[in-house]
């Protein structure tokens, strides 16, 4: 979900678009730069769609909401104050980009992507998802295990010059639950705080902590009994996710360092796969009262989609014991995730997990 920004050319554009992208060619180049400038020809600023007697009624509600939020994240997060999440695009498609990634068979080591700039990523982007899905089969060719995710923004790191190219709102999010659109735009202007190249890992999971503390305090401080009631059932159910699919990760990723042989490892990665998807139709039976939300994922579960859960979780706990050791103060926290972010990536995994000392 989250480069670097536009310094007088499409090029340095495109870069910025790829943080969650990326970009090695000519080709990928002009998508990531026609994408990302589609998307902000389509957005308005807030107050002109709320205004516009041809909008719905909903839409005007939500955005208004966003915008409390957006002030929120001001004065209570101490995050940026600029034009982001200040004007609204409808894309008229089910996500922003599509993420590609994969996997070899018997790791869980995600393939990473090198671009000018931005460094390494370990997912490569499209704004259109037929795109998307031929790079997936010719990496499926090659042997490898892939998944392609819609994601639903991406941030631009705040870096682009001027309003009219600040990260808007999007149709893909806007009519999400209350506590997870809140969620949603803290976690996307905390990347403008910090970014290391070449480490997904720290920047997700440096979002997720400040999209968890934020989301936490909003819902307590703003949102009606019966928006925390909706956010609670839909975070209940996330947390089971999480839980089932993180300790299967762990199972796969001791299975795979193990010394069994290669046929072993196979003949015991098709058994823990049965057996996931047996739990997982277990819990959502006598759990979920049969909520089939992620039938998809089990459904699709490999290699590269385990890898993915990594990213976004893994640092979590780290990040919310330093927010804890900084006194809940942001601006500290902020301070000294830019210092570790500024670490040469073995410097700053060591420092990082040093927080619970």
């Amino acid at each position: 979900m989250a480069g670097l920004g536009l310094i007088g050319t499409l090029a340095l554009a495109a870069a910025s678009v790829c943080l969650t992208s990326g970009c090695s060619s000519i080709g990928y180049y002009a998508q990531s730069v026609g994408g990302h400038l589609s998307l902000l020809r389509a957005a308005r600023p807030v107050p002109e769609v709320i205004g516009d007697a041809q909008a719905e009624a909903a839409l005007k509600e939500r955005l208004a909401l966003s915008q409390r939020m957006r002030d929120f994240a001001v004065s209570e997060l101490k995050l940026p104050d600029n034009a982001s999440y200040r004007r609204f695009a409808d894309l008229k498609r089910p996500a922003a980009v599509w993420n590609v990634v994969a996997a070899p068979e018997l790791s869980l080591q995600l393939r990473t992507w090198c671009y000018p700039i931005v460094g390494c990523a370990g997912y490569r982007g499209y704004f259109d998802r037929t795109e998307a899905d031929s790079y997936a089969t010719a990496l499926r060719e090659d042997k490898l295990e892939v998944s392609v995710y819609g994601v639903p923004a991406y941030s631009t790191l705040g870096r682009l010059p001027g309003g009219w190219m600040s990260d808007p709102l999007l149709s893909t999010f806007i009519h999400w639950p209350e506590g997870e659109l809140a969620r949603l735009i803290f976690h996307e202007l905390s990347h403008q705080i910090a970014y290391a190249a070449d480490d997904t890992e720290f920047n997700e999971s440096f979002a997720t902590a400040v999209e968890r503390i934020g989301g936490a305090r909003w819902l307590a401080r703003h949102a009606s009994p019966q928006a925390r009631e909706e956010y609670t059932s839909f975070d209940g159910r996330r947390q089971d996710f999480r839980a089932l699919t993180m300790a299967w990760r762990g199972k796969l990723d001791t299975l795979y360092r193990s010394a069994a042989s290669e046929a072993e490892k196979r003949e015991r990665k098709a058994a823990l796969m049965a057996e996931l998807r047996a739990e997982y139709e277990t819990m959502k039976r006598e759990r979920w009262a049969g909520f089939s939300g992620y039938d998809g994922w089990f459904a699709r579960a490999n290699n590269a989609s385990f890898g993915v859960l990594a990213a976004y979780n893994a640092l979590v706990p780290d990040f919310e014991r330093l927010f804890q050791r900084s006194g809940g103060d942001f601006e500290r926290f902020y301070a000294e995730v830019r210092r570790l972010a500024a670490l040469p990536k073995a410097e700053r995994r060591a420092a990082l997990s040093q927080t619970g000392d």
